[in-house]
């Protein structure tokens, strides 16, 4: 692959594909990152002088971006529009006309207020994908609530199953909800373009964040079921394999993760030095040691405790048992193994310099796709866009912007 051309997006799957990102917050603009890390072309659209919400959360990078926003938008182009216009809802309906995806997250009734709904936008381009992201779907008794992470979190259970035993239920570090609808939806999209690709046809895709909050509950969901109860938590700890959690070393946490017998009879024998554990009828199974949970990891929290981190990271790695140090984010982050990954970049910023950006999670063809774009400044690609994608002249985006339209 020619290194200009992927710089510049073209070679990656989704090159020519266009996106209209009508969303803001997390989980829509989550879902239309990942697209544009793949190589479309994503428009974003934003008030002209509030923006996207989360412009105001978290710390501040230059006079419009935050560590928030820029975590979900980059590969993005800004244009901003007062959609409450006419004028503005107008050119929006325009840019949809002329998108093979839309992507929405508008309260109930926003989308068709603006003409902007799936029914009115399908009329016009048979072939355009649509993806609606909601709080709890678009019909049913909760239709007109609107979704939150924190609250999706706690109705789907989640933060019940989150923490440790002794304390309150816990919600998860990130936004893990808007972030896996946001995956979901993604997904749900490229199905419905390759479907497209055969059938000349495109979809209606709902997105719930409650639906996707209960799909993460995954194996602890059907725990529930078939017990007829709440699962106990575990924190650090897994419910089914043991010993498999966070451990305290002489000088720090580390990770062990012993998931078969015959590496247990090693974590025995040449990490701990206790063969006796191995040859205890309680411990001898996987199924064993989690029936006799508590006397066992009171023994190995014990043996742990007496060594120094790198020399049971050492024995740990040479007995083939999984294992890592427990890292600080920062630490992490400037780590070795995240330099040679390339996974946070430096991209020049017009008022603070340089800012950094985490690049895409993804390799293809043995890359990593670029950040083509810095999350933007608000309305840095109104122009630009409006006048390269709708045809207006100069003199046309002069007047909008008079007028308050972007």
């Amino acid at each position: 692959m020619n290194e200009s051309n992927f710089e510049r997006g073209a070679g990656l799957p989704l090159s020519g594909i266009r996106v209209l990102d009508l969303s803001r917050v997390f989980a829509g603009p989550s879902c239309a990152m990942a697209l544009a890390d793949l190589g479309a072309e994503v428009i974003k659209i934003e008030h002209p002088t509030r923006g996207d919400d989360t412009r105001d959360w978290g710390s501040r990078i230059g006079a419009t971006e935050t560590c928030y926003f820029n975590s979900v938008n980059r590969n993005k182009r800004s244009v901003t529009l007062d959609l409450q216009t006419e004028e503005g809802a107008r050119l929006a309906r325009e840019l949809a006309i002329k998108s093979d995806i839309v992507i929405e997250n508008f309260k109930l009734g926003g989308a068709r207020n603006f003409g902007l709904d799936y029914e009115a936008l399908s009329q016009a381009h048979p072939s355009l994908v649509y993806c609606s992201i909601s709080g709890y779907g678009r019909s049913g008794p909760e239709v007109a609530r609107p979704g939150y992470d924190l609250v999706v979190q706690a109705e789907s259970g989640l933060m019940a199953m989150n923490g440790e035993p002794t304390q309150p239920p816990l919600k998860f570090g990130v936004a893990v909800v808007d972030l896996v609808t946001g995956m979901y939806a993604a997904q749900a999209i490229l199905a419905a373009l390759f479907d497209r690709a055969r059938t000349g046809r495109g979809r209606r895709i709902e997105m719930a964040l409650f639906d996707c909050g209960v799909a993460i509950t995954s194996y602890y969901g059907l725990e529930a079921l078939l017990a007829g109860e709440d699962p106990p938590r575990y924190g650090n700890a897994h419910p089914s394999i043991v010993p498999y959690g966070v451990f305290d070393a002489k000088d720090g946490p580390i990770v062990v993760t012993v998931g078969t017998n015959a590496q247990f009879e090693r974590f025995c024998r040449d990490v701990i030095e206790r063969p006796d554990l191995a040859e205890d009828d309680r411990f001898k199974t996987n199924l064993a040691r989690g029936a006799h949970r508590e006397p066992l990891i009171a023994q190995i929290k014990a043996e742990l405790g007496k060594r120094e981190r790198a020399v049971l990271l050492a024995r740990l790695t040479a007995a083939g048992i999984p294992c890592g140090e427990v890292m600080g984010l920062l630490e992490a982050l400037t780590s070795p193994r995240a330099a040679a990954a390339a996974l946070v970049t430096e991209q020049p910023h017009p008022v603070a310099g340089t800012e950094h950006v985490l690049a895409p999670p993804y390799r293809i063809d043995g890359e990593r796709p670029p950040v083509r774009h810095a999350p933007p400044v608000l309305g840095e690609g109104t122009e630009d866009v409006l006048r390269s994608v709708l045809g207006l002249d100069a003199e046309t985006v002069t007047q909008l912007r008079r007028n308050g339209v972007i």
